[in-house]
């Protein structure tokens, strides 16, 4: 299986890159991990919701140039479906399962992604109803992606 995680924004904080370097490391066993990370929009504090609409729309538009056509897209929304770790497992195994090699997880920006980000998607996946920074939950999502393989092939993990 080959995974991608395209993400917004540049990781600066060691601490996460540590983390994410070792689940990519583990993952490895498992998958082809490809991270990438687009350029964030600048802005300031205070948008209006035009000027909010803007800046997701050019991140978007950054995203979807790293998504091939082929991909089985699944990005993070806060409106997505809540899965148990047992659930992201059987969704991966039953992507393998029917041929679907390709998976590229989304994680957006500060304002989150635009529609055009949306509507590629072919699933939407919420951590939490509560908001995270999204530097971190690219740490949270391969920490989970690794935790399926674990599942899907039996093997010991924390529960």
């Amino acid at each position: 299986m080959n995974i991608t995680i395209v993400s917004v924004g540049k990781l600066k904080e060691k601490y996460l890159k540590m983390g994410i370097d070792e689940y990519a490391k583990r993952l490895g066993a498992y998958a082809k991990i490809d991270l990438i990370e687009v350029a964030d929009e600048k802005a300031p504090e205070s948008l209006s919701d035009a000027d909010m609409d803007i800046v997701k729309k050019k991140e978007a538009d950054r995203i979807l140039a790293k998504i091939g056509a082929d991909a089985y897209t699944i990005a993070l929304a806060i409106e997505g479906k809540m899965k148990t770790s047992e659930e992201l497992a059987a969704g991966m195994e039953s992507l393998m399962t029917y041929g679907r090699s390709k998976v590229v997880f989304v994680i957006g920006g500060s304002l989150g992604l635009h529609e055009d980000v949306l509507k590629r998607a072919d699933e939407l996946l919420s951590f939490s109803k509560m908001t995270f920074p999204h530097q971190l939950m690219k740490l949270v999502l391969l920490e989970q992606v690794y935790r399926g393989f674990r599942i899907m092939r039996g093997e010991p993990y924390h529960k």
